[in-house]
């Protein structure tokens, strides 16, 4: 999650692109997610299940706020993010790696009932369902040179970050991936 943030955050900033930069915005919450499942264990913090869970929601809420807030900007001051290949690669690294995990994470939150790991599965799929509309904005911008795709493929990932973000504030793994 590191390497895919780093790398998103380079590709963001060279391109200008809002899109990648609300998959590398995910990519910070997801380790945030992370970390909360695995406070949970830590004798000195004791996190509920719940609390993690919900913890995990509001971070997908912040993160709709986030990418809609980025993308109106950069349509309002007609921002044109240039091709990035650092981009596309990463998305396509994402959507091969994602979902596998997401699905190791579910089977895993499953079989231990932990309500914290569900919802971070959740944020993995999450990834897995940006890292493809970036990458459809990021593909039609390079071949067709459409700037204002870039824009319209963050928003489009909007209603999928509010509908994950229920699931995972019910502590909810989500049928995705």
């Amino acid at each position: 999650m590191l390497i895919e943030l780093g790398v998103s955050a380079f590709a963001a900033w060279t391109a200008h692109s809002p899109a990648i930069l609300a998959f590398g915005v995910d990519s910070l919450v997801e380790l945030l997610s992370a970390v909360v499942v695995l406070l949970q264990f830590a004798p000195a913090f004791a996190i509920s299940e719940h609390k993690a869970a919900r913890a995990s929601g509001v971070l997908l809420f912040l993160l709709a706020f986030v990418v809609a807030g980025m993308a109106v900007v950069s349509l309002a001051l007609r921002i044109h993010p240039e091709v990035s290949r650092a981009g596309i690669g990463i998305t396509i690294a994402a959507l091969i790696v994602m979902p596998m995990l997401a699905k190791f994470k579910r089977r895993e939150a499953r079989r231990s009932k932990n309500a914290a790991l569900a919802a971070d599965a959740v944020q993995s799929a999450t990834c897995a369902y940006l890292a493809m509309i970036a990458l459809a904005g990021l593909a039609c911008n390079a071949a067709f040179h459409i700037p204002w795709i870039d824009s319209v493929a963050a928003l489009a990932a909007i209603p999928i970050l509010i509908h994950e973000g229920r699931s995972a504030w019910r502590g909810q793994a989500c049928g995705c991936c």
